[in-house]
Parts: structure tokens; sequence; C-alpha cells
């Protein structure tokens, strides 16, 4: 396990199922290369500095989403330092962020939050996955420390009733309703085949989906699972032919998605393919090739490029970090912007007394509006269809929040 510490002295912040955990490691590619890497130092007195945790999978099959949450928190930070810090209860402070790579592994998650707490960081932007961000959830609640997931959607994580934990876009239940009432309203599936990949997410999102599909009169003709470190899927596919499924939907992430959408092109299904954010992402075309036409995905949130600070944020993003936003780091930055202004209404960095106040949030970030309901999640979550036409994902359709009501 890698551990990645940042002193920053330049500023922060802005706005994605999500997602299941990945234990088996893989070199990271090139472009999800570490921002820094250096011995942690001490968190130094609270008089100086705000210290905020972030962790996510910064190796393995998908940290390529990893370091898409790790820019997104650090450009955050990076603008509110260099803009001369924040200014709580009429003292001006600047940001650190500690950066750790969990690995997309529960056991491995639930070490590093013991860690943050020991080093009595102000507050948490993570986890990734949602397989991550429940168990290290309960260890943040007994520390009174407030974490914000800019990505893990499992209802499972705000049902917990931890008023310590707190996400920023639509949850499984908004995204999977939407994904089975669109899979039978719209692309007219009357069988469904169903494989998820038995992570919290994948798992989570696939049951969700299955009881909309169910409601809007679709057959579920197949149910299957696999693992979220599982790349050969012939012989689930090869089950699902045999029912002659009109659709196809998968729970899981994108290393799992690519090659799952290509075998079903190779063993000759016709059905068409859909999945969740997991799925909706860059990777997923670049790994899928050609094979990747027609595919069908969601992401909580309106578009990135419809979001209200969505085309500056994507430009800044390109020219600071080298590469193209993957699915969260919008979130994850409107997650630290959040977590800052609660501060400052409060007048102090302490979880116990700004907490409150981050509850009552009703903020305009760059992912749209951003206030919680009382079990922490975001009220009004938008989430966003698209598919893979020419290469490239194009919206379909967005339902729900106040840019889809327009």
């Amino acid at each position: 396990m890698s551990i990645v510490r940042y002193s920053l002295m330049a500023a922060a912040v802005m706005s994605l199922a999500a997602c299941g955990e990945k234990k088996t490691e893989v070199a990271a590619p090139e472009a999800s290369a570490p921002v820094a890497s250096a011995p942690a130092p001490e968190k130094k007195a609270e008089s100086d500095v705000i210290v905020i945790g972030h962790a996510g999978p910064l190796t393995g099959s998908i940290a390529h989403l990893g370091k898409d949450n790790e820019y997104g928190v650090k450009m955050a930070i990076d603008e509110i330092n260099e803009a001369g810090g924040v200014d709580i209860g009429g003292k001006k402070m600047k940001i650190e962020m500690v950066s750790e790579d969990d690995q997309a592994d529960p056991k491995v998650a639930t070490t590093i939050a013991q860690r943050f707490v020991d080093k009595k960081v102000n507050g948490v932007i993570g986890h990734l996955n949602s397989g991550t961000t429940i168990p290290a959830s309960k260890i943040y609640s007994e520390a009174g420390i407030a974490q914000i997931s800019p990505s893990a959607t499992a209802v499972a994580y705000t049902a917990q009733g931890f008023k310590t934990a707190f996400r920023v876009m639509a949850n499984d239940a908004q995204q999977g309703k939407v994904l089975g009432e669109y899979a039978v309203k719209k692309l007219g599936a009357k069988k469904v085949a169903i494989v998820d990949d038995r992570t919290a997410y994948g798992q989570g999102l696939a049951d969700q989906f299955e009881a909309a599909a169910k409601a809007a009169g679709a057959e579920v003709v197949k149910r299957e699972f696999t693992s979220n470190s599982e790349t050969d899927f012939s012989s689930i596919l090869t089950n699902i032919k045999g029912a002659k499924p009109d659709l196809v939907f998968f729970g899981g992430m994108d290393a799992q998605a690519a090659p799952m959408k290509k075998q079903l092109a190779k063993l000759g299904i016709k059905a068409k393919m859909m999945g969740g954010d997991g799925a909706q992402t860059p990777e997923f075309v670049k790994l899928s090739g050609a094979d990747a036409e027609g595919m069908v995905a969601s992401i909580p949130g309106v578009p990135k490029e419809q979001m209200a600070g969505g085309k500056e944020f994507l430009e800044k993003f390109k020219a600071k970090n080298g590469v193209e936003v993957q699915l969260y780091a919008p979130f994850c930055y409107d997650a630290v912007m959040v977590m800052v202004d609660a501060m400052k209404r409060a007048g102090s960095t302490d979880p116990a007394k700004y907490l409150p106040e981050l509850a009552k949030t009703e903020y305009k970030g760059v992912t749209g509006d951003i206030a919680f309901d009382e079990k922490g999640d975001i009220k009004n979550g938008a989430v966003t269809l698209y598919t893979v036409k020419g290469g490239k994902w194009e919206v379909l359709d967005v339902v729900g929040g106040a840019a889809a009501a327009k």
C-alpha cells in the first residue's frame, strides 16, 4: 500500500456508483501516476492548517478513477490556497491534503480510516468505492469526523444513520430506477439478463435495476454474478445467450464491463448492454474499441458540459493535470468546497462544530445546487444516460435535477 501526502500552499474545490471494490494490484496507467510522493509530515497546529484526508484506489485496475478523484480534491485545495487560504473564525488558514491508496479493498480502507482518525484530520473526502466507503464510515462516525463521498452510490452508505456521512451525487436507488425504466420503456427490452460483480456497488445497483425493470414489465431471464477481478465471462455469457435476452445489464466497473462487451460481440449475442456509472468512462471506450458502440450507461449528475461550472472546470482540469476528467473529479472538487464552506459558516475546523452547518448546506457548486436530506443524500439528484456512438459517449437523456426540469 502506498501513502501519498501533500503539503499544499495553493488552494481548492469541484463536483460521480460509486463503486465496487477491487483487490488485485495492477500497475496504474502512466497518466495516473501520483501527483507527488513524500514522507508524511505530522499535522500542523490547528491554527495554521486544515487537514483533509482523501482515500481511493491509486493502484490497481481502477487507479485511473482513484487518480481522477485525487486530482479533483487537489484542484479545489490548490485554488483555495492560491487565493490566500480560508478565513475560519477570523484566522487565515491553509489546507493540506493527506491522500491514501485504499486499493479499493475494504480491509485496507478501514486501516486508512483509522490512520486518518489517529492523525486527527479535519474531514475526509472519500472513499471512491461503496465497498470501501461503507466500512470506513463506521470508523469516521465513531470518531465524529465528517465524511463526504463524491462517488459511493450504494444506498447502504447513508442508510446507516451516521450524522457524519454525506454524498454529493445521486444514489443507486435513484440511478437503478432510471436505468430499469429506461431499459424497458425507451429501449424496448422485454427480457433482461443481469450480471453483477458481487461488490456493494455492483450488486446493489443490479438489485435496484432488477426491481425497476420488473416493475416496468420486463422479465428477468437470467441473474448471474462474477468477481471484480474476472475478465473472462464466456461461461456466464454462454448461459445468458440461451435465454435470448433483449438486454444484458452489468453492475460493476469499466475494467470488467469492457471485456464483457467485447465477449458479447464475439459470442454473437445481439442483446444491448447497459451499465451504471462504473462503466461510463473514457477508459471503457478505450478498452472496448469498436465493440463499445451501442453501450448504454448512466452517471449521477447532469452531463459535465452542462454543469453550472462544467466547461471552465473541464478546461482547467485538463490544463492542470494533462488528462481528461474520467468520472468523479467535479464531485470531488465540490465536496471539498462544501466542507470548507461549512467550516467557514461555523467559524471552526472542529467537525463537532461544523457538522451541524454541513447538514444545512445550500451551495451552488460546479456540479449544480447542493443540499442534503436528513440522511446526508443530495436532494433532487439528477441521473444522465449516455450511449457510445462513433467511439464517443453521447447524452441520451437527463432525469431529475434542476437542469432536467428546465
